[in-house]
């Protein structure tokens, strides 16, 4: 039988076993090196696993790679070498290249897996994105959830269809064109399920997220926190072979080194890149308004944090309170004139040292083109988070016209920004996409209800929230695909199959540098226009039919793609109430 080395850091242990083997294990007594980590050769058994720190209840290894009887279960040994792969001439997508759609894999389609998920690439080919983003895919408590409780960071969710099938998946990917970005958690970890204090000082007591315990980045012990979390980035990769990671939350990293964890990230990222060719992209979420988190970094401690990309909520807060009328919680900032026309032209972050109402404070920095150029911000009109924590999970759709929703996509998939849909959008999914977990402790899923509703009464929403525990919000949230092919459905996706044709095709709306457009906004007749290069979007807001003067410099140019029967001349077009065009030459 052949063995295999088990290997498990817990500095604070005095004793320490791996149990090998389900049922009834055998138990292996480990040695303890002066780093804190303890290990031993044993069989491999039938592949599953545990330890025992002190002679307690088995617990799964922190660094898993695989959990497929659950988050507290034991572990089962991965090879990860052994997958096989068919992507060898794969040379990725850069950054001014992507087109992003975020995914949730067990609601993209009712198999609910990856292989399920596979059948479905071609309609993304299809539709002209580039990059698939995969919502976090860490093994978390129960069948259903978004992923955002992790506590297995290393190991697939096995309803998922684990390791393997994640594989698969990316291979399959690369293999249509598609690069591949995993959505990680790095700033707390679940509640249920987490065993990770057992081991070590994995947590740290100076600070708290709005989720759970901090992450310990630099009190004693952190020096192996890091590298747990870097190594983690590592394997997602080189062994699942991922063109890149967006990173949750990261403000909510309290780390004071003199080299933060995410320029260390950064740095990993780029040499996985050297070594293999292929490019590795790492996009931060981040609520801070700091250009410098994707700022290059510099020798010395000069430079930015390195990262490749962010997301910025202020455009999506702009176009959602412009579409929807909405000016509630934080969409109250946004509800000026010169919100929309500010960030589709001159910067990702409306609030860059301006005054926030909802901060009750100055927020922001601003974002020099230059250093920062306009590709490295990921944009929306809708992500998992907009939708999902809305308390029935209404899309865009549901809140206002098919024309307006048309307008949207016009105006963010010809920004100055890397764009990203969320998944269903380009065809105005009629589902909703709601909050759900499965929690197997009541105590838990009793509290998730409460701080929920506590948090949409905030925001003045009344309806009756779907309870996240039932199944039928997590069916009810799952994508009907027989709707792209219905009338209406079908007519959104056209719509931004052709917008995304055009930015392909149309230097202007891939080279212009940010800063370099412009977009102007009449509050009075509702008409915006928005210019870059030799490409002009004119969008009618108003619920009744408008003609727009065109500028001097726009004028005698040719409709490229309307939504509505836009009649140009030469100095003037006329759009329907809730219409848009798109003008070239």
């Amino acid at each position: 039988m052949s063995t295999h080395t088990y290997e498990v850091w817990a500095p604070e242990a005095d004793s320490l076993s791996v149990l090998v083997g389900a049922g009834e294990p055998t138990a292996h007594a480990m040695e303890r090196s002066d780093d804190g980590w303890w290990r031993v050769a044993a069989e491999r058994g039938d592949g599953r696993y545990a330890f025992s720190v002190d002679g307690g209840e088995p617990r799964p290894d922190p660094r898993s790679p695989s959990q497929p009887d659950g988050v507290h279960a034991a572990s089962e040994l991965v090879d990860t070498a052994a997958f096989v792969w068919t992507d060898g001439g794969w040379t990725g997508v850069s950054m001014p290249e992507a087109v992003v759609y975020e995914m949730h894999v067990g609601t993209f389609t009712p198999g609910r897996t990856f292989d399920s998920a596979v059948q479905r690439l071609d309609h993304l080919v299809d539709l002209g994105v580039t990059v698939v983003e995969v919502m976090p895919v860490a093994a978390f408590p129960g069948d259903h959830g978004w992923g955002y409780d992790g506590v297995s960071l290393y190991a697939v969710h096995a309803a998922y269809g684990g390791p393997q099938a994640f594989a698969r998946f990316v291979d399959a990917c690369h293999a249509r064109g598609l690069a591949v970005w995993l959505d990680v958690v790095y700033n707390h970890f679940g509640p249920s399920g987490n065993y990770l204090a057992t081991f070590g000082p994995y947590f740290t007591a100076k600070h708290h997220t709005p989720w759970g315990k901090a992450v310990n980045l630099d009190d004693a012990g952190s020096d192996e926190v890091r590298r747990y979390v870097l190594d983690n980035a590592r394997m997602w990769l080189a062994d699942f072979h991922l063109d890149g990671l967006r990173l949750d939350a990261v403000h909510e990293l309290h780390d004071h080194r003199a080299v933060p964890l995410l320029e260390e990230l950064a740095a990993m990222a780029d040499g996985v890149a050297a070594e293999t060719g292929v490019p590795r992209h790492l996009v931060a979420e981040s609520d801070r308004n700091d250009p410098s988190t994707v700022a290059p970094r510099g020798p010395g401690g000069t430079g930015g944090l390195g990262l490749h990309g962010q997301w910025v909520d202020d455009v999506h807060h702009a176009l959602h309170g412009a579409l929807t009328g909405e000016a509630q919680g934080y969409y109250a900032d946004f509800a000026v004139p010169e919100a929309l026309p500010k960030v589709l032209a001159t910067t990702p972050f409306f609030h860059d040292g301006t005054y926030s109402s909802f901060r009750g404070r100055t927020h922001g920095a601003v974002v020099h083109p230059d250093i920062t150029p306009g590709w490295r911000f990921v944009a929306s009109l809708q992500t998992h988070d907009q939708v999902g924590n809305r308390a029935v999970g209404e899309r865009l759709c549901h809140l206002t016209t098919p024309g307006l929703a048309a307008v949207g996509g016009a105006l963010l998939l010809t920004s100055p920004y890397t764009p990203m849909l969320f998944m269903g959008e380009e065809w105005a999914a009629g589902t909703p996409w709601q909050f759900f977990t499965s929690h197997e402790e009541e105590w838990l899923a009793e509290s998730v209800r409460e701080g929920r509703a506590r948090e949409f009464a905030k925001h003045g929403w009344s309806d009756a929230v779907p309870d996240p525990q039932a199944l039928s919000t997590v069916e009810a949230s799952t994508l009907d695909w027989s709707e792209p092919s219905r009338p209406g459905h079908a007519r959104m996706l056209q719509w931004y199959r052709t917008l995304l044709r055009l930015r392909r095709e149309l230097p202007a709306l891939r080279d212009t540098p940010l800063g370099q457009g412009w977009a102007e906004r009449d509050e009075e007749s509702g008409v915006l226009l928005v210019g870059r290069g030799g490409v002009t979007v004119v969008a009618n807001l108003a619920a009744e039919p408008r003609t727009v003067r065109l500028p001097e410099r726009v004028a005698g140019r040719q409709v490229l793609a309307a939504w509505g029967q836009a009649q140009v001349s030469a100095d003037e077009v006329a759009l329907d109430a809730h219409d848009v065009a798109v003008l070239g030459t």
